[in-house]
């Protein structure tokens, strides 16, 4: 696996990593404010053709969009990433796609969980984004399509875009051919 962006600080074992996120880090394109940020920490690896991939993530959520999850990245114009984001106090479920603009789905979760367990399909340009507070019923928060390569990266993804870090965990990830 590699990493775009590490952070200054993270620990990975046998089933677990264990990041704390650097301040003022995002990815974000153009929409809303004009900017562009591609300083999101993203601990990826290639993945080719249809995959399945499936990761529960944790963490210590404090700052206005604070966020982790999983991330597929075609290019730094052409991405996907999903996971729990902070807003107003409350965690949400968050999707975000990117076809040069980026934009933005939220589903405010129930009594902040401890955990948010996500599944992410590819089927040819197809990503589906799926959600769960059990890792046994799933809920489907997203379908869209991505402009896709044979190759794309795939893996997980956090950021603190104002404030100043956080440490999450991901546990159990896994990416299945389809």
């Amino acid at each position: 696996m590699n990493w775009l962006n590490p952070p200054t600080s993270w620990h990975q074992d046998d089933r677990r990593l264990t990041v704390t996120t650097s301040a003022r880090t995002d990815f974000w394109r153009k929409t809303h404010d004009g900017g562009i940020r591609d300083t999101g920490h993203f601990y990826y690896q290639e993945v080719e053709g249809d995959f399945e991939l499936q990761l529960k993530v944790s963490g210590a959520y404090s700052e206005l969009y604070d966020q982790a999850g999983a991330m597929v990245r075609v290019d730094e114009a052409n991405w996907m990433k999903c996971g729990v984001e902070l807003l107003n106090g409350v965690q949400q479920a968050s999707v975000v796609m990117t076809r040069d603009f980026s934009d933005w789905s939220v589903i405010a979760l129930p009594q902040d969980p401890p955990s948010l367990w996500l599944r992410v399909r590819r089927h040819s340009t197809t990503i589906e984004v799926e959600y769960s507070l059990d890792d046994r019923q799933y809920h489907l928060m997203r379908q869209a399509s991505l402009l896709m390569q044979p190759s794309v990266q795939v893996g997980m993804m956090c950021c603190s875009p104002t404030g100043d870090g956080f440490t999450t965990t991901f546990e159990d990830f896994a990416i299945r051919s389809r």
